[in-house]
């Protein structure tokens, strides 16, 4: 049994809005600051939290969801990303004990703490109470005893005596007081109607907003006793997770396919009993072990191949994978260019504001979610390259497109022309559509065969019309059955946000029909 102990905080907080990002990342900065190499991570599906943690501590932002994972990839997921460092700082997602609608306590960012052996650090706000700060932080830190609150970071104090009628109160929940923060301005942060808004977007003032939350936790805060606690965390008995590794993974069967247009099917979508770490789920049982390939006669020959169907002579020369990026594209997760780079491909990033023409060479793409409804006017004037992202679509070649990709491949978004790829309108909406999913694949496509087994998270205010195509991409079983998303040709796009972790054959499959299209 492989065991590793790396020094580790979970910063959650009773609801959100209480400062968890301002706590987590000026704590990033601030241990960065002393020379640590720190590792970022957020619970949850969050895209643009990341994006200041990676600010803060020069290394790339992770996500560690266990709802589009599976638990038992939360402790290899955060290994993989923590490596090398000196300690890691896991930001968590809306209230402590807030999950999954319906699952308990799936996903929250106490079932994250639980699998990750870690301590907790509660931030409370703190601006309109005093002496009922020992009953919320007592609380929270009895309502499950396998979740260890180690201390407490006051948030919005107003005064030197508010702090001291706080801490009076604090004395005798048992909880220490870690920090205190005083309401500060400059910390702040632009919201919109997704959240905050991307770095990619406001770089220059996301520096200083992060220089402001390192100077205001490094003031505030006790580092030495919060690093103390964060060594006090229990080893993970688990190996760091592995790009490679994975690929050559077993599936699982596939389920059984629902009907174009037809409802999704009624069993659960997740196999009864614990999952496989590495669920692959995109080649049929049966054509598992040496692949056959070619022979238009009838005469079949037999290619080498990996135990997880990988074509070994293929993995010699790489195939260029174009990913959409750019302050309107930057909802990514970074295991996902490190699976395709591991199948096979050579990913080369692009800018759809400013480039006319996609990376020469280009053998598949993929653009991912973002605000494109932001930039819609600069990406409809960017004709050359909507040209061609529409002839590399119509030639067949993979293209996977997820929310904000799905919206540039429609003829148009709010009024101004996309790709035109899709025979679809887009238009920004008043309704929040947001959530977990439980998905199986509809249609075969580039990602997937039909049956493939997923999770996924819906986070957006547009809709497109109609919002699915002849043939759909997923069998979506929550909150609604139905429906939604499109494949035609090479081409897989849809509302559903997945992470390639849980099956990492999407990239695999993806790489090999970029090979042969």
């Amino acid at each position: 049994m492989v065991t590793s102990s790396v020094p580790r905080l979970v910063i959650a907080a009773p609801s959100s809005g209480s400062g968890k990002t301002t706590v987590a990342t000026g704590l990033m900065a601030a241990f960065a600051a002393r020379g640590l190499a720190v590792s970022p991570h957020k619970v949850g599906p969050d895209y643009i939290d990341p994006g200041y943690h990676a600010l803060a501590t020069g290394r790339v932002g992770r996500n560690l969801d266990a709802y589009l994972c599976g638990p038992e990839l939360i402790g290899p997921l955060f290994l993989h990303g923590a490596g090398g460092c000196d300690i890691a700082v896991v930001e968590g997602v809306m209230g402590l004990y807030d999950g999954a609608a319906g699952e308990g306590e799936l996903a929250s960012t106490a079932h994250v703490a639980k699998l990750l052996r870690a301590p907790v650090v509660l931030v409370v706000d703190a601006s309109s109470q005093s002496r009922s700060v020992a009953a919320l932080v007592h609380g929270f830190a009895s309502w499950d005893p396998e979740v260890r609150v180690g201390g407490v970071i006051l948030n919005k104090v107003a005064s030197d005596r508010h702090e001291e009628l706080l801490r009076e109160a604090l004395d005798s929940a048992g909880v220490p007081v870690l920090g205190v923060l005083r309401r500060v301005v400059q910390v702040d942060t632009p919201s919109r109607h997704l959240g905050l808004v991307p770095v990619a977007e406001r770089r220059a003032a996301a520096v200083e907003a992060v220089r402001a939350m390192a100077a205001q936790v490094s003031d505030g805060c006790d580092l030495d006793a919060l690093r103390a606690l964060a060594r006090s965390a229990g080893a993970l008995a688990c190996a760091a997770w592995d790009a490679g590794e994975v690929l050559d993974s077993s599936p699982p069967p596939p389920l059984p396919v629902p009907s174009p247009g037809a409802a999704a099917p009624g069993p659960p979508l997740r196999p009864e009993g614990p999952r496989p770490q590495t669920p692959d789920g995109l080649v049929a049982v049966e054509e598992l072990g040496p692949q056959r390939v070619g022979g238009g006669s009838g005469r079949r020959e037999t290619r080498p191949r990996t135990p997880g169907g990988l074509d070994v002579a293929a993995l010699g020369s790489r195939v260029r994978v174009a990913v959409a990026g750019g302050p309107a594209f930057t909802f990514s997760y970074a295991e996902h260019a490190e699976l395709l780079t591991a199948a096979g491909a050579e990913v080369v990033p692009f800018d759809p504001l400013r480039d006319e023409q996609l990376p020469d060479g280009t053998r598949g793409l993929v653009i991912g979610g973002g605000f494109p409804e932001v930039y819609a006017a600069e990406l409809s004037a960017n004709e050359p390259l909507r040209k061609a992202v529409a002839a590399l679509a119509e030639s067949g070649t993979p293209v996977a497109a997820e929310c904000a990709g799905l919206l540039y491949l429609c003829r148009e978004l709010d009024g101004q022309p996309m790709c035109g790829v899709l025979d679809a309108g887009a238009r920004m909406s008043e309704r929040l559509t947001l959530g977990y999913r439980d998905a199986v694949a509809v249609s075969d496509s580039a990602l997937a065969v039909a049956g493939t087994r997923m999770r996924g998270h819906e986070f957006h205010r547009t809709v497109v019309e109609p919002g699915s195509g002849a043939a759909p991409a997923w069998g979506v079983r929550s909150p609604v059955r139905r429906v939604e998303g499109f494949v035609q040709q090479g081409v897989h796009a849809s509302y559903l946000h997945t992470h390639w972790a849980a099956q990492p054959g999407v990239a695999r499959r993806f790489v090999e029909r970029c090979r042969t299209s």
